[in-house]
């Protein structure tokens, strides 16, 4: 039988849907200036929310960059004290040609709703918010634990402003375990928990030849290419395998374990289904010898996501340019540290840049690997709640992706986290068409309800 909480978020499903609809149509874009005030608008409403449903010493808190909102409600003495992390920005929408319908205008489409920013992560996050609002009304206006609450407004560029709040007030966050809806479940109908996370590091390669743009005709021949150059650096990066050639880059590489390498094997994987439907293209490729989910959660890897400069635009222009810039990053896997990684790759390239040209190897930012133990008692009650809600046993996966708050709450506040998601792996996360599954979005808030409510019953 449904508690009084749940049967509550099930009589408000319409509202819960159109009051995510409100806050995606703000147009919360972290990395681009002209969205700023649109991030802090998203904050203020979501402090606003947490204010109406009950949360005590709500804050919008300035920082250097994009606001943090925090809210706590701590009278559940002798309870646990969960902490809700979620983030409100999102990325950009581009290329917008290839949306269905409008980024910022979300649609429902065969059950599910597609907008940026769906799955990723307001929506998840806004589970957080029904779940408790849920919990407040069927518990006259209190929880069955303490919760703290902190959303930022960074997570898409790095979020430093976070990671800086949690190492100069760890004392207002503190807490017992961290709950995080930013990952995804393995197959539709599978409750998943995630228990590791790849590290990250960001980097930029500029590299520079003459003082100033130069006609073609008149120095082409004499004048280095920058372009030229960096294509040769990146060439030289990886081989036709896809290792990277990094000296020392795999040294510190953790393989899994043999039992949880077992337990990948047993879940539900069509390699051609994943390459046709969620990647696209003719073929696979990386590293021999490992499966698709080897190489993607377990096997740290180096990517160029772009390379801006030169003359793109329509017509001729015969230009060497001055300079090139390349973006880069690499995910790390654990025992790999994003400060050894980072210098080994910088001295890589500068050991192998043609000559002619100087380069720069900049650090954006960075994230550590992590692996959480599925022992604690906080991962336990999960998947009891997660059985209780989907009528399965859950299935532990790791995710290729990057949480670097993850590995903040452990380095900083000594607590695990209990990352409890519910996209799919189709739903396009960063991409055009992002969507978030309803049925998920509805479950979603369910769990979490009856997660909070086992917790508060086992003290």
């Amino acid at each position: 039988m449904a508690s009084a909480a749940v049967e509550f978020a099930r009589s408000h499903h319409t509202r819960f849907l159109e009051e995510l609809k409100t806050l995606i149509r703000i147009p919360s874009v972290s990395t681009l200036p002209e969205h700023r005030e649109d991030v802090q608008r998203a904050a203020e409403w979501l402090a606003k929310e947490l204010k109406r449903i009950g949360m005590e010493h709500v804050e919008v808190i300035a920082t250097e960059g994009h606001p943090l909102v925090y809210a706590d409600w701590l009278r559940a003495e002798g309870r646990p004290t969960c902490l809700c992390y979620g983030h409100y920005d999102v990325q950009p929408p581009d290329p917008l040609e290839e949306w269905t319908t409008p980024p910022f205008e979300p649609t429902e489409r065969n059950g599910n709703l597609y907008a940026r920013g769906a799955v990723d992560d307001k929506g998840q996050m806004y589970m957080h918010v029904k779940a408790l609002e849920a919990l407040f009304a069927a518990h006259s206006g209190k929880l069955p634990l303490n919760v703290r609450v902190i959303l930022e407004g960074e997570e898409e560029v790095g979020g430093e402003q976070i990671a800086a709040f949690i190492r100069e007030h760890p004392e207002r966050l503190k807490a017992d375990f961290a709950l995080v809806s930013d990952t995804e479940m393995f197959a539709p109908e599978l409750p998943t928990l995630c228990v590791g996370l790849r590290g990250m590091i960001y980097t930029e390669i500029e590299v520079r030849g003459a003082k100033t743009d130069l006609h073609s005709g008149m120095y082409g021949g004499a004048a280095p290419n920058p372009f030229v150059a960096l294509a040769q650096i990146i060439a030289g990066l990886k081989d036709s395998d896809g290792r990277v050639l990094i000296p020392g880059f795999y040294d510190a590489v953790k393989a899994p374990g043999a039992d949880e390498l077992r337990a990948w094997k047993t879940l539900p994987f069509d390699e051609e289904h994943y390459r046709q439907t969620e990647v696209g293209s003719p073929e696979l490729t990386g590293e021999p010898g490992y499966s698709v989910i080897e190489r993607t959660w377990a096997r740290p890897t180096l990517d160029v996501h772009g390379m801006p400069g030169g003359f793109t635009g329509a017509g001729a222009k015969t230009v060497i340019p001055a300079k090139a810039l390349a973006k880069v990053s690499m995910r790390l896997v654990p025992e790999m540290t994003p400060q050894q990684t980072f210098a080994l790759y910088k001295a890589y390239v500068e050991k192998i840049a043609p000559r002619g040209v100087t380069v720069e190897v900049r650090l954006i930012h960075q994230g550590d690997a992590i692996v959480v133990g599925t022992e604690n008692p906080y991962i336990r009650t999960a998947t009891e709640a997660l059985r209780e809600v989907w009528g399965k046993d859950t299935v532990f996966i790791r995710s290729g992706g990057s949480i670097p708050i993850v590995g903040d709450f452990e380095r900083h506040l000594k607590i695990p986290t209990v990352m409890m998601g519910f996209g799919l792996p189709d739903d396009n996360l960063h991409a055009p068409n992002e969507k978030f599954h309803l049925a998920n979005f509805y479950r979603g808030i369910e769990s979490i309800i009856v997660f909070f409510e086992r917790l508060g019953e086992s003290r």
